[in-house]
C-alpha cells in the first residue's frame, strides 16, 4: 500500500480534492478530525491546561477558536500545541493504515506536512494549491474572520511554490482548472505504482 500524504495551505481547497479522491473508494484519514477529537481527551485537556491555561477554555471544554487566537499569533505557542497533539494524531493514523493495509493507497489529509518536517511517514506526497488573493477569499467567506487572522494563520504555513517543489503532485484549485481530470490523473498514476510496486503494499 501507498502511504499517500495531500496537504496544502489554508484556504486550498483540500477538502474538495479529497471529496473526489474518496469518491473513488480511497480510504482517506482525516488528520484535522481525528486531531479535534482528541481535544476531548481528560488527558489532552490536561496538558494544554497546564501550557495555556483555562484562557482556551469554555467551561470544562476547549475552544478552538480561543485556542487559535492564541497559537495561530505565536510561534512557541503553535509548537507546544502540536507537541500536544500530534503523537495521538499519528498513533491514530499507524492504526488506520493496519485497518487499511489492503488498498493499492490511502490518503493522509494534513495542512501541515512539510512545516512539521513530516514527509518521512509518506511515499508521495500532493499539494493542492491556489492563489493566495482565492484562498483569502474563500477562508473570510468561509470561517467568517478578518484578512489578518487570515494572514495570522497563512503567514505559519510555507510559501505555495516551495511547497509544489517538495509535492510528487501538484493539484491546482483555483476555479479556473478543472479538479476532477486533475484527481483521475493522479489516482491512474498511484493505481498503477502500487500494482508495479508491491514492496510498498
Amino acid at each position: 500500500m501507498i502511504r499517500v500524504a495531500l496537504t496544502g495551505n489554508i484556504g486550498s481547497g483540500k477538502s474538495t480534492a479529497v471529496q473526489i479522491f474518496s469518491s473513488l473508494g480511497i480510504p482517506v484519514f482525516h488528520a484535522d478530525r481525528e486531531a479535534k477529537l482528541l481535544y476531548k481527551d481528560p488527558e489532552i485537556k490536561k496538558a494544554v491546561s497546564a501550557v495555556f491555561g483555562d484562557t482556551v477554555f469554555e467551561g470544562q471544554e476547549i475552544d478552538f477558536k480561543k485556542l487559535a487566537a492564541v497559537v495561530f499569533n505565536d510561534t512557541k505557542a503553535l509548537r507546544k500545541i502540536n507537541e500536544i497533539i500530534h503523537p495521538g494524531v499519528y498513533r491514530k493514523y499507524d492504526s488506520w493504515l493496519k485497518e487499511n493495509e489492503d488498498a493499492a493507497y490511502t490518503i493522509h489529509e494534513a495542512a501541515i506536512v512539510f512545516e512539521n518536517h513530516l514527509e518521512g511517514h509518506y511515499d508521495v506526497i500532493i499539494n493542492v494549491t491556489a492563489p493566495e488573493f482565492v484562498r483569502l477569499e474563500r477562508v473570510t467567506r468561509r470561517d467568517g474572520v478578518s484578512a489578518d487572522q487570515f494572514y495570522a494563520r497563512a503567514n505559519k504555513q510555507w510559501p505555495e511554490e516551495r511547497k509544489n517543489k517538495k509535492s510528487d503532485f501538484v493539484i491546482i484549485n483555483d476555479g479556473k482548472h478543472f479538479l476532477i481530470p486533475q484527481v483521475m490523473n493522479i489516482h491512474t498514476k498511484l493505481t498503477e505504482l502500487a500494482s508495479h510496486s508491491p514492496g510498498l503494499k
